[in-house]
C-alpha cells in the first residue's frame, strides 16, 4: 500500500492532535524546554512489527531524530528495541502515547493477520484473508495497512472502491438480480460488483445477474463448499466467491477447504488485542 509521505503525515497531525490537545501542559509544567533526551522503543511480547514507518514519521514531524530497528513485516521478540528517539524530552513524552497506540494496534493486527494466514496456507490452500470495514473511527487506513503487512488483503478501502450490495441494499431495492441490474446500469464499468447473500438460490441469482464476487454471508463451512462446487459447475468458474460471518481462528481450516477466494474477517480489526510495546527513557 504506496501512500505518499505528505498524506501519511497529514493524517498522523490528525491523530496527534486529538491527542495532545491544546499541549502537553504536566512535561511544560515539570520539565524545561531545552533538556534534550534520548528513548527507545521496546517490545514487551513476541510478533509481527507494524507502525515502524508511521511512527518514523510522526516522530519526525514533531523534531525527534529516529533511529529504526526493526522494519514493519518483521518477526520481533520480547525485550527487543524497536527504534531509538532522541530530542526535546517534553517532545518525546508529548507524542509518546500516539506513537504508541498506532505502534501497538498495528502490530497487533500484522501478527494476528500472519497468525490466520498461516493457518491457511498450513492447509494449502490459496485462499486470502482479508479484513472488513470494521475498523477503529479515523484509524481505518492504519488498520487496513497493517493487515497488508501481516499478508492479508484489505479489502475496500473506501466506499467508492467498488459496488458491494448488502442485505439492507437489498431490502430496499427489492431483490438481488434488481440490485445488480441497477449497479450495472448506473456505476462505471470499472467498478466490480459484489453481492452479499444467505442463500444458495440468491448466489446463483447474482452470478446469473453478472456479479462479479458473490459474498456468502454467514454459510457454515459444508454449505460454503458447496455453494463453491455448484458454482463453478454450473459454469461460473470467473466469479469469484468470498466466505464472510461466523469465521474464527478455530474454524478456519475448515473454512479454508472450501477453497473459495476470499475469507474476510471483522475480527482482524474491530476486537484485535494491541501487540504489548513500550517507550523507556535512557539515561
Amino acid at each position: 500500500m504506496f501512500v505518499p509521505r505528505q498524506i501519511v503525515e497529514e493524517k498522523l497531525k490528525a491523530v496527534l492532535a486529538e491527542d495532545i490537545g491544546q499541549g502537553d501542559v504536566t512535561a511544560a509544567a515539570i520539565i524545561p524546554s531545552d533538556v534534550k533526551v534520548k528513548a527507545e522503543v521496546i517490545a514487551k511480547e513476541d510478533g509481527v512489527i507494524a507502525g515502524i514507518e508511521e511512527a518514523t514519521i510522526l516522530a519526525e514531524y514533531v523534531g525527534l531524530k529516529v533511529e529504526a530497528k526493526a522494519a514493519d513485516g518483521e518477526k520481533i521478540r520480547n525485550k527487543q528495541v524497536l527504534m531509538h528517539l532522541s530530542g526535546g524530552a517534553q517532545t518525546i513524552l508529548t507524542v509518546e502515547r500516539t506513537l504508541l497506540n498506532l505502534l501497538s494496534r498495528m502490530s497487533g493486527i500484522a501478527t494476528q493477520t500472519r497468525t490466520l494466514t498461516h493457518i491457511i496456507k498450513k492447509n494449502k490452500s490459496k485462499t486470502k484473508i482479508a479484513a472488513t470495514r470494521k475498523t477503529a473511527p479515523g484509524l481505518n487506513f492504519f488498520d487496513k495497512k497493517a493487515v497488508a503487512i501481516g499478508g492479508g488483503d484489505p479489502h475496500r478501502l473506501h466506499l467508492d472502491d467498488m459496488i458491494l450490495i448488502k442485505d439492507n441494499h437489498l431490502a430496499i431495492v427489492g431483490g438481488v438480480e434488481e440490485a445488480v441490474k441497477k449497479a450495472k446500469a448506473n456505476a462505471s464499468f470499472s467498478k466490480k460488483i459484489e453481492v452479499e447473500v444467505t442463500t444458495l438460490e440468491d448466489a446463483f441469482v447474482a452470478a446469473k445477474a453478472g456479479a462479479d464476487i458473490v459474498m456468502l454471508d454467514n454459510f457454515s463451512p459444508k454449505q460454503a463448499k458447496e455453494a463453491a462446487v455448484k458454482l463453478r459447475k454450473a459454469g461460473y468458474e470467473k466469479v469469484l466467491i468470498e466466505i464472510s460471518g461466523g469465521v474464527t481462528a478455530q474454524n478456519l481450516a475448515e473454512y479454508a477447504a472450501a477453497d473459495v477466494a476470499v475469507i474476510s474477517m471483522g475480527a482482524l480489526t474491530h476486537s484485535v488485542k494491541a501487540l504489548d510495546i513500550s517507550l523507556e527513557i535512557v539515561k
